[in-house]
């Protein structure tokens, strides 16, 4: 029997994983002692990319070949803009962010350029669209359930690492992984190789994401 998709990408991805628990953000949200400017750059990127997240993902059910990944998809296309983003509007809340200051902030480059790779790759295959979208649930799911095991009493941080520690959302990732099993079950080698790729590509551009908001990245040079 063949090794299923999931398990030769996780596998693949081992290094990365590490890295991205032992990054300084993901360490400092475990003890509550994320710094508020961090996490807020941190939200505010994260917001921006959930909305093309979930352009992805909408592609993903328009594109899927059956009636249960179309209805996985489009339901996770309307979670990344309802259930998520709450969080991050009790988040700009509490912490008085104004509206108007998360409407007018725009992606740093690495949200640009991991928005920009989902999107290219909603262009390629149906089955390198799912491994693309498929760490987003994934990576989350396993730092939410990591952090939260860490997590110090009276973190303020607490409702979001509730939030990818549910298991919700938990059922939310296996229902993908299913869909990316099967889609690389029926693929021929090449693209089972894509696939990975894809998968690869997005786990870096996470690791990176938490590492941006961290370094509070901007553009060399900001014309705006």
């Amino acid at each position: 029997m063949s090794t299923r998709f999931c398990d030769t990408a996780w596998a693949h991805i081992a290094d990365l994983r590490s890295a991205i628990l032992d990054l300084p953000l993901n360490r400092e949200l475990a003890a509550g002692t994320l710094s508020r400017e961090r996490f807020l750059t941190y939200m505010i990127q994260d917001s921006i990319y959930l909305v093309a997240f979930s352009r992805a993902l909408a592609l993903a059910a328009a594109r899927a070949p059956d009636p249960e990944a179309v209805a996985i998809f489009a339901q996770s296309s309307q979670a990344a803009l309802i259930a998520e983003r709450s969080l991050h509007e009790d988040y700009f809340k509490r912490f008085s962010v104004s509206k108007k200051a998360v409407a007018d902030a725009r992606p740093n480059p690495t949200c640009h350029a991991y928005t920009s790779f989902l999107m290219a790759t909603a262009h390629d295959s149906w089955e390198e669209l799912v491994a693309a979208v498929l760490p987003c649930f994934w990576i989350y799911w396993d730092v939410g359930n990591r952090v939260a095991g860490r997590s110090v009493p009276g973190n303020p941080y607490q409702a979001w690492i509730d939030t990818y520690a549910d298991p919700d959302f938990g059922a939310a990732t296996d229902a993908v992984k299913a869909i990316a099993d099967r889609a690389a079950a029926d693929a021929t080698p090449a693209v089972r190789t894509r696939m990975l790729d894809a998968f690869q590509m997005s786990t870096r551009y996470e690791w990176m994401f938490w590492d941006a908001a961290y370094r509070q990245e901007k553009w060399p040079l900001d014309l705006a």
